[in-house]
């Protein structure tokens, strides 16, 4: 396993307990997509594995998160940045007055001395839209425009652990469908693994191998995405597919497997 997260616990400010013993592993070279209502605690999960959670007063109170056998819990966000973890946030956040290809080339600052043109050409070949607007101002760009250029960004620093945090958030249809083609590709033909956070359940198991739900702050199901695709409380709560007569409360549903606690 890549990616062992072992009975973590996250806090904010001391008070207000997020994550309660959540395990879960990635396999390296797979795309594995965690599930879940909003506030279940997926991306507190990602920024746990970034070490993004001190900036907004967050810790791993118990647990560990191990990356190819090292542990990376007590580790700064740029340490972790240069094991090859990296994150892209939710709301593409680029640098507005930086010009595109500017804004590609800050994912290079973690080896800023090395050659970039090759990553470069490559992040234009996944997304040629970006080649065109290379010279435009970022600030500019329509949000499927911003959503590839934050993922460009990400692919220059070379993952080999990329973490996406809800890629197709406002974006048209059409535009989602092309952003999980491109994260599908990168898998296959970089052989980059993926953690995928996204709402829109339908799309993730369509690109992913292996899903995890959350609910409250928890592991409660997880398994193949051909699995979770066949599941039907999956069908009902999270691909719209329950029928009217069927409708149950999301609390009252039985059949999840909750998962012990790692001892």
């Amino acid at each position: 396993m890549l990616l062992e997260i072992n009975n973590i616990s996250v806090v904010y400010a001391d008070v207000l307990q997020v994550l309660k013993g959540v395990s879960l592993s990635v396999e390296e070279g797979r795309v594995v997509s965690l599930l879940g209502s909003n506030g279940a605690g997926k991306t507190t999960t990602l920024k746990a594995v970034s070490g993004l959670l001190k900036p907004e007063n967050g810790k791993v109170t118990d647990g560990t998160i191990v990356y190819d056998g090292c542990p990376i819990h007590n580790l700064s966000p740029e340490e972790i940045t240069r094991k090859g973890i990296i994150q892209v946030l939710e709301g593409r956040q680029p640098f507005k007055y930086l010009t595109v290809e500017e804004n590609l080339r800050v994912g290079t600052a973690t080896r800023w001395t090395q050659p970039y043109q090759e990553d470069l050409e490559l992040v234009y070949r996944y997304f040629p839209v970006l080649l065109k607007r290379r010279k435009s101002l970022a600030g500019y760009c329509s949000g499927g425009e911003l959503q590839m250029l934050v993922m460009g960004r990400a692919l220059m620093a070379r993952p080999r652990l990329l973490l996406l945090d809800e890629p197709s958030l406002g974006l048209a249809p059409l535009v989602v469908r092309e952003i999980f083609q491109i994260i599908e590709r990168i898998n296959e033909e970089q052989g980059t693994t993926i953690v995928l956070v996204e709402q829109n359940s339908k799309m993730a198991l369509q690109i992913a191998h292996y899903g995890y739900v959350m609910e409250n702050g928890k592991i409660v199901m997880e398994g193949t995405a051909e699995d979770l695709r066949k599941n039907p409380d999956i069908k009902e709560f999270y691909l719209g597919m329950g029928s009217a007569e069927t409708i149950r409360s999301y609390r009252n549903v039985k059949s999840y497997r909750r998962r012990k606690r790692w001892l």
